[in-house]
């Protein structure tokens, strides 16, 4: 049976709803943007009732025509411009995606996917309809989609206005020092440690971990394991939930990719499987496999995750570097990737069994049982987009298993450091810009129909163009302090 996706709770009707909402005024609904940004506000409950018995309610489309710092994209682009009117879009309210807010007075929240309001189809870039196409696709071929995600996070003992008063500099960490998995950290601020993780569950959101990372102040998180698309949601609302519960503890968390140049940066790393129609991992040996492993897997490191499992992998390696502006989204994402391996940051296409140091790690017999095999791709940081990000990593692989690639190359282990500067080792994109020139290539993976098709590409990546160009334009302290006086 495929794993619910819905919320506990969730109404699956009308009249369930109403009841729901019986001693309610109102309702806040958000959807989500290309950075991954909530956008929403609050409803009356009888507007928002009257859009739940239609296809929806307007929302502003300049949501798609403005960055995250609602700076309009220059050149304008395909969903919201000056032609157009910044047009409404119609938001569909996805009722299975119910919750309560804890930290609001308990208020409801609903998310939303953007659809034309003439074709009623969702938009190329919205990130919730980008997934469910993933989804579906999979689902056509008989699989479930499933995902987890961990995320790694700086904490500051600062505020919105300390932060502008300080202009960004001398920022105070939650506590000092490197403490991976310490018992004793937690206990300084013991109070927004426990609301996050306890939060999280009045949220709907389940926790699988929840500890220190090392670096000063920092904590990662591990979401359990669910279906991609309520993986999606879960990590949006997570993000959402640790910034929240900060405000109100006198704590600003950053899931910015790399805060600091000399400290490790902050991962978003990512599981993913498929699932059988009967419950079985499809990525799994049979019985008889696990003894010896697979007959004809392309090396050791494959012998224990199925062929279907290897030609998933490999689609995922056949494509990475064309959809990178997915997965690592903006100009900083970049800087774990630099040099990362001190901080096992992967910046090439790699994979290996249970290998901390490749790109995808294979997470397969003999370290875990069948039922749990998965890949995990280590190259996201914790600022990504987790919609696109896992249908990048969903269309793929799923595209690897149409057409039966075959892994081109061998894993991280039987490979040497000189093997990046010879060649043998393929790098990855490791500037946004390079990253965006080689997604808007006309012969891209990323514009194939069976994946996101040129009119995402051409949006998605005029976003990334105009996060580049901000970039040139912008003079860094590193430039001011090397030239100011010398040059």
């Amino acid at each position: 049976m495929p794993t619910p996706i819905a919320t506990e709770g969730a109404p699956k009707s009308l009249a369930d709803l109403e009841a729901l909402l019986a001693h309610d005024t109102k309702v806040k609904v958000a959807g989500i943007d290309v950075d991954g940004v909530l956008r929403g506000k609050f409803m009356s409950k009888e507007k928002f009732l009257g859009a739940t018995s239609s296809d929806g309610f307007g929302f502003c489309s300049v949501t798609f025509g403005w960055d995250m710092h609602d700076q309009v994209y220059s050149p304008e682009l395909l969903i919201s411009n000056r032609a157009n009117g910044y047009k409404d879009l119609l938001a569909s309210i996805d009722l299975s995606t119910y919750r309560r807010i804890p930290w609001e007075k308990n208020v409801p929240f609903f998310l939303v996917s953007f659809l034309d309001p003439d074709t009623k189809e969702p938009i190329c870039v919205c990130p919730r309809g980008t997934i469910k196409k993933a989804m579906d696709k999979a689902a056509s071929l008989g699989w479930e989609c499933m995902a987890g995600a961990e995320f790694e996070y700086f904490n500051f003992k600062e505020t919105a206005d300390t932060l502008a008063q300080k202009n960004f500099h001398g920022l105070k960490p939650l506590t000092p020092g490197m403490h991976g998995y310490s018992l004793l950290r937690p206990q300084l601020n013991m109070e927004y440690f426990h609301d996050i993780f306890d939060g999280s569950l009045m949220f709907g959101i389940d926790i699988e971990g929840h500890h220190t990372e090392t670096g000063p102040g920092v904590l990662e998180t591990a979401l359990a394991y669910c279906p991609a698309l309520r993986m999606a949601d879960n990590a949006v609302l997570f993000k959402y939930l640790v910034k929240s519960v900060g405000m109100q503890r006198g704590v600003l968390p950053s899931f910015m990719a790399k805060p600091w140049g000399n400290l490790p940066g902050c991962s978003g790393h990512i599981h993913v499987s498929l699932r059988t129609k009967d419950g079985k991992n499809a990525f799994a040996v049979s019985d008889a496999e696990l003894k010896t492993g697979r007959e004809g897997a392309a090396n050791e490191d494959t012998k224990f995750i199925s062929q279907e499992g290897e030609w998933f992998l490999a689609g995922i390696l056949d494509g990475i570097s064309d959809v990178m502006p997915m997965l690592v989204p903006n100009i900083n994402s970049y800087k774990r990737l630099s040099g990362g391996e001190a901080f096992w940051a992967p910046n090439a296409e790699t994979y290996g069994y249970d290998s901390r140091g490749a790109s995808i790690r294979i997470i397969s017999p003999p370290s875990v049982s069948p039922s749990a095999t998965r890949f995990e791709v280590r190259i996201p940081g914790a600022d990504m987009n987790p919609y696109f990000a896992l249908s990048a990593i969903i269309s793929l692989g799923l595209r690897g298993i149409e057409k039966k690639l075959e892994l081109s190359g061998p894993p991280l282990g039987q490979l040497k450091p000189e093997d990046k500067a010879n060649g043998k080792i393929k790098m990855l994109p490791l500037s946004l810009e390079s990253a965006t020139e080689r997604m808007m290539r006309p012969e891209s993976v990323a514009r194939e129909e069976c994946m996101f098709g040129n009119d995402f590409v051409e949006h998605f990546g005029g976003t990334r163009k105009h996060e580049v160009a901000l970039w040139k334009q912008a003079v860094t302290d590193w430039e001011v302090e090397r030239y100011f006086e010398l040059a």
